[in-house]
């Protein structure tokens, strides 16, 4: 990657320097990235993971992370070349075309439905063992300040993910240092595991590393400053490998493999005692909140894109289609389709495949037919033999997702 200056026209660089409506702060965009990334993921790769064991998750964690930044880095690029302010799907109708842009916004619907379905899943279930409320009553209360933020647009969200973000640290720090020091902690667990089911793991690593759909939402609240958005997308991938690997290493020190609940600060919580079983699963809450905000934000601005409904902050446009974002998972949750980690791991399944592509494309195309040269560009990172890895390794998982699902190749839970 090279931050060097380019050689651009004072009037390309007025109008990046042209500040949005609503313009987010380094510390709003980390966290806006840390906080739809730790989401209902960070709470099921425990499971995910419990017959794979600790270090193939953390193989995975280590290498998708690594992939998906790339990919967050080809769309940072992307947007920076172009004038107006466009989702992924916009991105895709311009540079890739009509084809590409149905298959980003399938992609779009496809993870967010998902992963707001585990929400509504995920939050009952949460608020059900602190309060001893129903399922259904439980995700209803989440569900309306998680409506609400979303309907008051980008600014309410990013300072919402800013400062939830900040206590999910705080709360995460205190859980972590109690579970590593616990007498019945067993840092042998971390070694217990088969690789052989390591392949199933992947795809519910890649739905946990889900940012890459807000980053043109980023960068038109970077628009006053676009040479913070690459450094803000790196220090929040950052923060969110260390979140994401420190929770499955405490939970399953403390009770090993055979002993994690689907939504695993439950067990996490349980086994550290009262005060740590609140705490957990109000981080969880935390956790599942940030990442509606962020990953139903994207899906929201999609649509306005992709049916060129114009503005979305015009009130009575943006209800309506908020109500088309947030009142299916709340069905679907209830309806008794998919489970909690199902619903990660095929939503991880297909949209990593496109976006193992599409950035690509877009960024292709965006180098060729776009408005200005920005001051920050990828670099080594685009080389064609790393591309093409990235693209295999992600066919290669899905082939693996349909051939388990069909009983011919072990799934991993």
């Amino acid at each position: 990657m090279s931050y060097e200056n380019t050689c651009i026209s004072p009037a390309m660089a007025g109008e990046q320097a042209s500040a949005p409506a609503k313009s987010l702060s380094f510390i709003e965009g980390v966290a806006m990235i840390v906080g739809t990334n730790i989401g209902a993921g960070v709470l099921s790769i425990a499971y995910a993971s419990s017959k794979a064991g600790f270090l193939p998750l953390l193989f995975w964690l280590v290498l998708v992370g690594c992939l998906t930044t790339i990919t967050m880095l080809y769309v940072a690029e992307s947007t920076l070349r172009t004038r107006d302010h466009l989702q992924l799907t916009g991105l895709a109708q311009r540079y890739v075309g009509h084809y590409g842009s149905c298959l980003m916004f399938a992609s779009v619907c496809v993870n967010s439905v998902g992963a707001l379905t585990a929400y509504m899943t995920g939050s009952g279930k949460l608020l059900q063992s602190l309060f001893g409320i129903s399922p259904a009553l439980g995700s209803l209360l989440f569900f309306i300040p998680a409506a609400l933020v979303l309907y008051l647009g980008l600014k309410a969200i990013g300072r919402g993910e800013k400062f939830i973000s900040i206590g999910m640290v705080v709360m995460l720090t205190v859980l972590v240092v109690a579970s590593l020091l616990k007498e019945s902690a067993e840092m042998r667990h971390l070694l217990d595991g088969d690789w052989r089911f390591m392949v199933p793991v992947f795809n519910v690593v890649v739905f946990c590393f889900s940012a890459q759909y807000i980053v043109p939402e980023m960068a038109r609240g970077f628009g006053d400053k676009p040479a913070q958005l690459p450094k803000a997308i790196i220090v929040g991938m950052i923060t969110t490998f260390v979140m994401l690997a420190v929770v499955p290493m405490s939970v399953i020190v403390l009770g090993g493999q055979e002993n994690i609940s689907d939504v695993a600060t439950i067990s996490w919580g349980q086994a550290l005692g009262e005060w740590a079983f609140f705490s957990a699963n109000l981080f969880a809450l935390c956790a599942m909140l940030t990442s509606y905000w962020g990953l139903g934000g994207s899906f929201l601005t999609n649509i306005f894109d992709k049916f060129q409904l114009g503005d979305d902050e015009q009130p009575l446009k943006r209800f309506g289609v908020l109500c088309l974002v947030v009142i299916p998972p709340l069905f679907l949750a209830y309806g008794g389709l998919v489970s909690f980690v199902n619903a990660l791991y095929f939503a991880g399944v297909f949209s990593g495949v496109i976006l193992s592509v599409m950035p690509m494309l877009i960024l292709r195309g965006a180098r060729k037919q776009g408005d200005q040269v920005p001051l920050w560009q990828c670099n080594w990172i685009t080389h064609p033999f790393l591309q093409a890895s990235i693209v295999l390794l992600y066919l290669g998982s899905a082939v693996y997702a349909i051939a388990s699902l069909f009983g011919y190749l072990p799934a991993g839970w």
